[in-house]
């Protein structure tokens, strides 16, 4: 099972299978993404993913919202280190540009930042480079089931 199809099996456990699209282009960035949606930006709930004591860590943020360095240090005890490129689809079941809050691999936590709850409809990737779902924050809470809201973003508000 390919991971789009993962994602779609996790969606339709949740109800909401339908809310899956595939875009005829890319949408591997927050850019492109909101360009193939024809949304803004910030609309875009993009998933950034992080190794914290070897381990993957998603943070889904908005599209227009950066990492703050100090937040990440305070909360996870550890300076803010993506994943590398090359190792990003090993560590999270994902490949680059298609890393989503839905059915990653065993023991990835997943974080939603606050950056997310200012808009009625967000879209996170759905498992590859061309894949969106339509969700409100409080849908993509209950589909991601994540280990807890975090405020680790700066430059949106």
């Amino acid at each position: 099972m390919n991971s789009v199809e993962k994602v779609l099996q996790h969606l339709a456990a949740c109800g909401l299978q339908d809310r899956l699209k595939t875009l005829d282009e890319s949408s591997a960035t927050v850019e492109l993404a909101a360009a193939a949606l024809g949304c803004k930006p910030e609309l875009i709930a993009k998933t950034l993913s992080f190794d914290v004591n070897g381990k993957a860590v998603l943070i889904v943020a908005a599209g227009d919202a950066k990492v703050d360095n100090a937040k990440f240090k305070a909360f996870f005890g550890q300076k803010a280190s993506m994943i590398k490129p090359e190792r990003v689809e090993e560590m999270t079941g994902f490949v680059p540009g298609g890393v989503c809050p839905f059915a990653p691999k065993e023991g990835v936590n997943v974080y939603l930042d606050v950056s997310l709850k200012r808009f009625e409809t967000i879209y996170p990737a759905g498992g590859s480079r061309n894949t969106a779902v339509k969700l409100t924050p409080a849908e993509l809470e209950a589909a991601a089931r994540p280990s807890a809201w975090v405020d680790l973003c700066k430059a949106w508000a």
